[in-house]
């Protein structure tokens, strides 16, 4: 009985000691789960402090021509100003007409210079008249002096009073001649073949001398524009870097946006010979011929230098990858332990969705595309995957 009463006593000590091996283990395992918990946080926490970045897939642009912007203008091109004031008695061409050398455009009237003329006229006809009456008596007192019948200083002064007179109807003489050019003026004419592009007047408008357009309009304005429109001038300004490769007789092709696919061979005419120190750009001149009239003067258009194009090992990035600050222009790229590398570039030329570098790095170099911001020289990334 007291052995029954002792095992009996002894079941409460094995029950709380087997409750507080599985606790024991309820809380280690616990530990444990945390612990292993913590590792991994910290091991995501390690991995999301390295930057994942991505890596730029060069452009290959080999052979690509440069194309510049330009702009387009006659190759003659004549503003018609007025030689003599009036008014305007008619024009005989519109704008878009086409004129020949020497064809009047318009007609002035000029009232005042008409009696300027008149008056001119009528003071050089009494002086021929007092002309023919000095030389008749110088001839007439040398004779006499020949007879003693008056004396050479008179005779003289008679001479002298005729070379006088000779000299006076000489003058007016030219004032009429003057005036006679002044009134062929009235009629205004084109200078050579071409098309009439302006016309800054009507009729009746006050036109004053050395200038045009109708009453009240600005001094020095032109009364028509005559411009050679079969052949053009094409002037465009050309980087430093491409100069060299540009020279006269060097082709190139002309388009403009109102002809999408149409292109027009052009050729180098001549260089200025200076860099302009501001854009840093020489400009070219090139002529094109314009048979049909298609180009217009005054219009932008876009030049191609095919002899100028792109070399083989040019590297081209898109526009994301660089770095603007401070500093220039930069890129990062990666060393071969995957660390940034921070370098200077610079741009050769920009070609919209491309961006084509001049030196700094090469082709063997890996850019990085769009590089994450506080991105430092020195730091630890990695490469993305391709999917």
């Amino acid at each position: 009985m007291q052995a029954k009463q002792a095992q009996n006593s002894k079941r409460p000590l094995v029950f709380a000691a087997i409750a507080l091996a599985v606790a024991g283990a309820v809380v280690a395992g616990g530990l444990a789960t945390r612990h292993s918990q913590a590792e991994q946080l910290k091991e995501m926490a390690a991995a999301q402090a390295v930057p994942t970045v991505n890596l730029v897939a060069m452009k290959d642009i080999a052979g690509t021509p440069l194309a510049l912007p330009a702009r387009i203008e006659a190759w003659s091109r004549a503003p018609i100003y007025a030689r003599v004031s009036g008014y305007l008695a008619r024009w005989n061409v519109d704008i878009g007409a086409p004129v020949k050398a020497g064809q009047v455009l318009a007609v002035i009237e000029t009232p005042d210079l008409d009696q300027d003329l008149r008056q001119a006229q009528a003071q050089l006809a009494v002086a021929r008249s007092n002309l023919a009456l000095a030389e008749s008596t110088a001839k007439r007192w040398q004779s006499l002096v020949a007879q003693n019948a008056v004396s050479k200083q008179e005779a003289d002064e008679k001479q002298g009073d005729f070379i006088s007179k000779q000299s006076n109807a000489a003058a007016l003489q030219a004032s009429v001649e003057r005036q006679q050019a002044l009134k062929r003026y009235t009629q205004l004419v084109a200078p050579f073949d071409g098309v009439v592009t302006a016309r800054n007047t009507d009729v009746g408008a006050l036109v004053n001398a050395g200038s045009g357009g109708t009453a009240g309009s600005s001094a020095g304005s032109e009364l028509f524009v005559v411009s050679d429109l079969r052949r053009l001038r094409v002037y465009v300004q050309v980087p430093q870097r491409q100069v060299a490769q540009i020279h006269p007789g060097s082709t190139a092709r002309v388009s403009v946006p109102e002809r999408p696919g149409v292109t027009y061979q052009a050729k180098v005419q001549s260089l200025a010979q200076a860099i302009n120190a501001g854009s840093g750009t020489m400009l070219v001149q090139l002529a094109v011929e314009n048979p049909k009239g298609e180009l217009l003067p005054g219009a932008f258009a876009t030049v191609q230098f095919d002899e100028a194009a792109v070399a083989g090992d040019a590297v081209a990035i898109p526009p994301g990858a660089l770095i603007m600050g401070r500093n220039g222009t930069q890129v990062a790229v990666l060393d071969a332990g995957n660390r940034v590398r921070i370098k200077k570039v610079t741009i050769a030329r920009d070609l919209g969705n491309v961006i084509q570098l001049g030196d700094g790095v090469t082709k063997a170099d890996r850019i990085i595309d769009s590089p994450p911001d506080g991105l430092a020289d020195g730091d630890q990334v990695k490469v993305a995957q391709k999917g």
